[in-house]
């Protein structure tokens, strides 16, 4: 059998999103993410860190609308990078992380403003994107 052929048995390729390098030695720099969202509103990394910002603040709702700014930016990031809806996004892949966490993000203030049915959806995402997402977010990753 083809490589080929394995490879469409086990699904999709993983996604993997472009590096934002320019973001990244900002805020390695100690440049604020709120002061660089302004001129980089597609970073779902800086959409991310203000919903970590904001929770640890224990602004819910804050977190929460950071939070899903992030996810959909994410979204459109992954869809222009070839993802069609499902399929991996590792975690180890750095640029996935900033996507990762805001989605992460968005589930926890999702439970905490009492959604039905959003935190499950999102947990399941997670969980397929990445198995190990989750546990190095909660670990401080």
């Amino acid at each position: 059998m083809s490589d080929e052929f394995r490879r469409n048995l086990m699904g999709p390729e993983p996604t993997l999103l472009p590096a934002e390098t320019e973001v990244y030695q900002q805020l390695d720099a100690g440049a604020e993410a709120l002061d660089l969202v302004e001129k980089h509103p597609t970073s779902s990394l800086l959409w991310a860190v203000l919903a970590e910002e904001a929770w640890a603040e224990g602004r819910t709702i804050d977190s929460y609308a950071y939070s899903r700014v992030g996810y959909h930016r994410g979204l459109d990031s992954l869809r222009r990078n070839g993802w069609r809806g499902v399929g991996p996004i590792p975690w180890e892949h750095e640029p996935n992380q900033g996507f990762l966490r805001a989605l992460y993000s968005l589930g926890r203030a999702s439970a905490a403003i009492g959604e039905a049915e959003e935190p499950e959806r999102i947990e399941k995402f997670l969980n397929d994107s990445d198995p190990t997402a989750k546990a190095a977010i909660e670990a401080g990753a």
